[in-house]
């Protein structure tokens, strides 16, 4: 069990961020350490995923600090929407990629061996030799997380892991991410799913150009943060001793 006095990974101090001329995060103030769970919500285009690309140092600061303890070992999870599922290659193939960027096909017999541990830990060991266009939206949400497992990140980023899964699925990914930080591994998520995945986590950001708030799901799962976060008033709701974010003008908020 990871220590809850664990000292910060990554520190963000001051922080804008964005891409040319344009600024899309402003003013951050956040760190990150391997106690953390946290969920990045947030509107389209609200910054979520600039958050990640400065947590995995693929993007400077245009203004502010960084602070890392030392090399820290990150590993990123990208939004499956975002990948060439057509590339030729097997599930294995593209696990063993992840360490060098293309495919060696003189490969160790250790490293063979390390690759069908980590798909056996996500249950997908029966599938090394299946082409990655084969697989379902669950099973290519847990090769890209053995992608990511094999470089033993003490940081693991994740964007959007339950995008395009359904609610079997989403709810196995959720499992299996709190397994691995039960396991020592530090886990920033960004999330859409306020119901789904971000009630269910214990930290929260809320982001929208800045850090509109953070703490708990009870902290930051209110009426106002969340409108001051998304732009629209939404209501909060204790149902079966769980936060239920709905829609006002839903005649129903609970049903389905």
């Amino acid at each position: 069990m990871v220590s809850a006095m664990s000292a910060p990974l990554i520190s963000l101090r001051q922080v804008d961020a964005g891409y040319r001329d344009s600024t899309v995060l402003h003013d951050v103030n956040l760190s990150v350490s391997q106690d953390s769970f946290t969920g990045i919500v947030g509107p389209s285009g609200a910054g979520k995923t600039t958050l990640l690309r400065l947590l995995l140092g693929a993007l400077k600061p245009q203004r502010g600090v960084i602070d890392r303890s030392g090399s820290v070992p990150v590993s990123y999870v990208p939004q499956l929407e975002t990948v060439d599922w057509n590339f030729p290659a097997t599930v294995e193939e593209c696990v063993l990629m992840s360490r060098s960027a293309r495919w060696v096909p003189w490969t160790s017999k250790a490293e063979r061996l390390e690759v069908a541990a980590v798909l056996e830990r996500l249950s997908i060991g029966d599938l090394a030799g299946r082409h990655i266009r084969e697989l379902s939206g669950g099973q290519q949400q847990r090769m890209f997380l053995a992608r990511a497992l094999i470089r033993q990140p003490k940081l693991l980023l994740l964007d959007e892991p339950t995008s395009g899964v359904d609610i079997s699925t989403r709810h196995d990914v959720l499992h299996l991410l709190a397994d691995l930080h039960a396991d020592g591994m530090g886990i920033v998520l960004t999330t859409h799913d306020l119901n789904g995945i971000a009630a269910h986590l214990p930290h929260l950001v809320c982001v929208n150009h800045r850090v509109v708030a953070e703490g708990s799901p009870e902290q930051v799962i209110t009426p106002d943060v969340l409108e001051e976060t998304f732009g629209a008033r939404m209501d909060v709701l204790q149902h079966l001793g769980l936060l239920v974010v709905v829609d006002p003008s839903s005649p129903n908020p609970l049903a389905g």
